[in-house]
This record gives structure tokens, C-alpha cells and sequence, in this order.
């Protein structure tokens, strides 16, 4: 087989600015983004299996998708047709007749035989071929009349947007070029909605860190379980997969509410190559009910970027949950965080590490939160404060922290990190970059004081503060104020004052010679 070509990201990233241009005027990009990713997503998975089956009849890589195409239809009409879709279908667990690929329904848009009839099919083949696909193109309502007031027009709209797409090479990329461009255009689009989108994508960097502190010492084991209960797209899940050692066998658990963003966390799993038996992903209410509940309900890392102190039910029925029966009392009805929190650290493993994305107000907040903060400290649960800049996020500019937890802690004492000056000023949104992830989680494995900004306080300290964790209380990240020589002040007013009187002088001369009654 020949060698696959490397094609940078930029390619595609550039493919996919000029298809929102088709749909910016008619959507919003919370929307417009499900048929920009529902598309694309069609054609990775059209064109992969189009080379494949170019492959398996020549041995050897296409040069292009017309040529895998012609290939492919000579082999579907040819005497090897069960063969060819046998392989195909155990491969890919559906099957594409040839008029059904994206490379077929891209030409006709091209010459103008453009049905919508046809990409619906392609759509509706490949969710009934196999239970993990099922629902995966939901979003992208082919027939909406946010694409055009008529048939023509919503046609025209979808046929555009095939042709545009069509010029991304997803059959020649090499390594994984097209996961990181996905989460690049996330961003974007999360970018240009800010807070509507930012439900569903943790930036890269921040999101890296966080994957770092729950994958920390774990980074080489086989079998590896991650689970994150709030997944958005599934970002922080997938950083977990590019820190592994052995990424094939690592375990993917995650829950999601919101249908649509359900299915991009689904469609990023196969961008990435993780294979269907290695990701367990859930539709439903994280806190309504418990799940998982069978036997695989503990996980070595639980990573979370839940919704910031929205509200939930805080219905007495919970007390007797075992998420939160141990604690005596639950979470405020207006501010879910430690219901989340409670969620996550009661599916962490007992060797494990739990990383979460909460408000600063947990660390802090009293009655009911103040008390399960308490238990959560005598257990040693909480093992590090981190806390970020602000505006690093696109659904929030207030700063956010990073709680990290741990289980059958001995020792009970806590590392204060004060973050807030470690990041990269932007116009619209600061940012971490590689080098700020580095020092911070440097500073984080190391555990050890460091002025201005790190500080491992015993529980002694932490019980004196009324188990109040914010993080000014225990690192001092104020900067020194300069010291004033009053005798050097005084002496540079009193130049000053000379100064000026010279001036005023040298000006009344100027007046008196130009014969004006002024004085200064």
C-alpha cells in the first residue's frame, strides 16, 4: 500500500469558514454548525470507506475520490460484489451503495442533479445500519426553512454546502489532523456564540490541564476508565485519550443532556478512532438519576466542566441517594455545583483522581455547601485549589477553578494555587498556552510552596479558616508596595516648583515684549 499524505488542518479549517458563509445570514452558529459538522461528518465517513474499498480491490491508496468512486462501482457491479460489501460491512458496520457516497452526491451537486432525496437516503442507510449510529444526523433538517422559504431555494442551500465540503481531503490526512480541526472549528463557533455554544466545548488548553492533574501517574495503564458526566462534545475525554500510552485500550464513559451536543460527542468519538466497544455514551439528566448504576460504575479519572451554578431539583428524595446520602444535606436548589461534584467523586475509583471546572463561589459559600465542604475536607477528598485567570472560558468571563479530588487519602492537606496571573491576554478571550499549562502543572506535581503563588496547607490550617478554601486566604499573591523616599519626593516637588517658576518668568518677559499687561 502506498504511504498516506499528510494535509494540514488548515485545509479543512479554511473549508469550513467558507461553508459558514453560506449560512450565517440564515442561522445562528449554534444551529448552522449541526449541518456544517452533520455533513462533513458524512463525508469522513463516506470517503473513508470508499478508499477502503479502493484498497481492498487494488491494493494501494486512491489518488483521488473519483478514482475510489469508479473503482468501487466496477467492483459493486462485478462478481465479487457479496465479497466486497462483506469486508466493507464488518469494517465499517454499514454499507454505501455507490450512488449513496458522498464523492456521487458531491458530483451531481456539481453538475446540477443535486436531490436532497438522495443525501436523506445516505443519511437514513447508514443510522439504520447499526445501533451506534442511530439519530447521529438528527440535527441536520435537510427540509428546514432556515435554509430557504422554498424547496428550491433549501436545495440550492444544502447543494452549496455539498460542494464547499467536497474540497476538504479527509481520505489523505495523516495522524489526527481531522479530530484536532473538529475541535478548532468547536471553538470557533463557540467563539461567535459565546455563551449559547460554550455548554458544549472547554477550551483546548484549559481543558488539557484538567486532563493532566486526573490522568497524572496513570498515564501508562492498560485498561485505563475515564468518565465525565457533563460531556459536552467530548473534549475532555479525547485529552485523556491523547495523554494515554496506550490509547487503544483506554474506556470511555460520558452523559450528556442536550440531544444534538449528544451526537457531537458521538461523531468526535469517530473522528478520533475510538473504537465502538471502547466508548459507553449516555443521553440523559447527570443528576435526575444515577448512571452508570451497573457494575462498571467507578472509573480511575473523572473529568467534568459542568454548567455553572445553574439550578436543579434539590428534591429530600436525594438524601437518600448514595451520591449524597452521606452528607446530611444537599446541595442549594439554586446552585447544582457540589451536586455535580457529589456525582462525580461517587464514581471515582478509590486509586483515581478527579478533576472538575466549578466557580470560585464553592470554595467559599456557607450553609448547606459550607457543610458539605467540611465533610468532603475531614475525608481528605479535596486534594489541590487551582485557580484560573479570568474570561478563559465562552460562557463565562469570571474566573473558574479546578477542584481535584481524591479518595483514601491519609493525609488531609490541600495545595493552593493561585493561577489567576498565569495566562495570555487576548481582545475577546484570554487563553492558556502550552507553555502556561506546563508551569501550572508543574507546580501542581511538585506540591511544594511557592511564593506568590502556591501553598500546601495543613488540614490545621484549613479547620483555623472555618473550612473556607478560598484561595487568597492561603497564598498571598499580592505584590509589595514599593517603598516612597519622602525625603527625595520633597525635593523633586520643590525642583518642580523651581521649574515652573522659570517658566512663568521667561513667559512674562514674552508678554512684556509684545507689549501685553499679563502677568504670570
Amino acid at each position: 500500500m502506498s504511504e498516506v499524505k499528510d494535509v494540514d488542518s488548515k485545509d479543512l479549517i479554511s473549508v469550513l469558514k467558507a461553508g459558514s458563509q453560506i449560512l450565517y445570514t440564515k442561522m445562528d452558529a449554534i444551529e448552522y454548525k449541526n449541518y456544517l459538522l452533520g455533513i462533513l461528518f458524512y463525508k469522513y465517513l463516506s470517503d473513508n470507506y470508499l478508499v477502503k474499498a479502493y484498497d481492498l480491490l487494488n491494493d494501494k491508496i486512491p489518488e483521488s475520490m473519483s478514482d475510489a468512486l469508479a473503482a468501487y462501482k466496477e467492483g459493486w457491479e462485478g462478481a465479487d460484489h457479496d465479497d466486497l460489501e462483506a469486508e466493507l460491512k464488518q469494517e465499517f458496520r454499514f454499507t454505501l451503495t455507490p450512488e449513496l457516497t458522498y464523492t456521487k452526491i458531491a458530483d451531481d451537486a456539481a453538475q446540477n442533479r443535486f436531490q436532497r432525496e438522495t443525501l436523506q437516503k445516505a443519511f437514513n442507510n447508514i443510522e439504520q445500519s447499526d445501533s451506534q449510529f442511530t439519530g447521529l444526523f438528527d440535527a441536520v433538517d435537510l427540509y428546514s426553512r432556515s435554509l430557504g422559504s422554498n424547496d428550491t431555494q433549501q436545495s440550492n442551500t444544502v447543494a452549496e454546502l455539498v460542494k464547499t465540503i467536497n474540497r476538504a481531503d479527509l481520505s489523505n490526512h495523516g495522524g489526527d489532523v481531522l479530530g484536532d480541526a473538529y475541535e478548532y472549528m468547536l471553538g470557533e463557533f463557540a467563539s461567535s456564540t459565546v455563551k449559547k455554544a460554550g455548554q458544549f466545548y472547554t477550551p483546548r488548553n484549559p481543558g488539557m490541564l484538567a486532563a493532566k492533574i486526573a490522568m497524572a501517574g496513570q498515564e501508562k495503564k492498560k485498561g485505563l476508565s475515564v468518565y465525565d458526566a457533563c460531556m459536552g462534545s467530548g473534549s475532555l475525554l479525547l485529552h485523556c485519550k491523547q495523554l494515554s500510552k496506550n490509547p487503544e485500550y483506554v474506556k470511555y464513559c460520558g452523559q450528556e443532556i442536550i440531544p444534538t451536543t449528544f451526537n457531537l460527542a458521538r461523531m468526535n468519538m469517530f473522528l478520533h478512532n475510538v473504537a465502538p466497544e471502547n466508548q459507553k455514551l449516555h443521553i440523559g439528566d447527570t443528576l435526575d438519576a444515577d448512571w452508570p448504576t451497573d457494575e462498571e460504575n467507578t472509573f480511575d479519572c473523572v473529568i467534568m466542566n459542568p454548567p455553572y451554578s445553574s439550578p436543579w431539583s434539590a428534591s429530600q428524595g436525594f438524601l437518600t441517594d448514595s451520591r449524597f446520602s452521606g452528607y446530611g444535606v444537599l446541595p442549594p436548589k439554586s446552585k447544582a455545583d457540589y451536586a455535580f461534584l457529589l456525582h462525580g467523586y461517587y464514581h471515582l475509583r478509590a486509586s483515581g483522581t478527579m478533576a472538575i471546572f466549578l466557580p470560585h463561589g464553592v470554595l467559599f459559600r456557607g450553609s448547606s455547601e459550607g457543610k458539605i465542604r467540611e465533610k468532603l475536607l475531614e475525608s481528605g477528598a479535596v486534594y489541590a485549589v487551582i485557580g484560573l485567570a479570568p474570561n478563559l472560558f465562552y460562557n463565562t468571563s469570571i474566573p473558574v477553578s479546578i477542584i481535584v479530588l481524591k479518595k483514601d487519602r491519609k493525609d488531609r492537606d490541600v495545595l493552593f494555587i493561585d493561577a489567576s496571573k498565569i495566562y495570555q491576554s487576548g481582545k475577546k478571550q484570554n487563553a492558556l498556552d502550552d507553555a502556561d499549562v506546563d508551569k501550572i502543572f508543574t507546580i501542581y506535581s511538585n506540591r511544594k510552596d511557592v511564593d506568590k503563588i502556591a501553598h500546601l496547607a495543613s488540614f490545621d490550617e484549613i479547620q483555623k479558616n472555618d473550612f473556607n478554601l478560598n484561595i487568597p486566604r492561603y497564598v498571598d499573591s499580592a505584590e509589595e508596595e514599593q517603598e516612597i523616599d519622602i525625603d527625595q519626593v520633597y525635593a523633586n516637588l520643590r525642583k518642580d516648583d523651581e521649574d515652573i517658576a522659570k517658566a512663568n518668568e521667561e513667559l512674562n518677559k514674552a508678554f512684556e515684549e509684545l507689549g501685553l499687561k499679563v502677568r504670570l
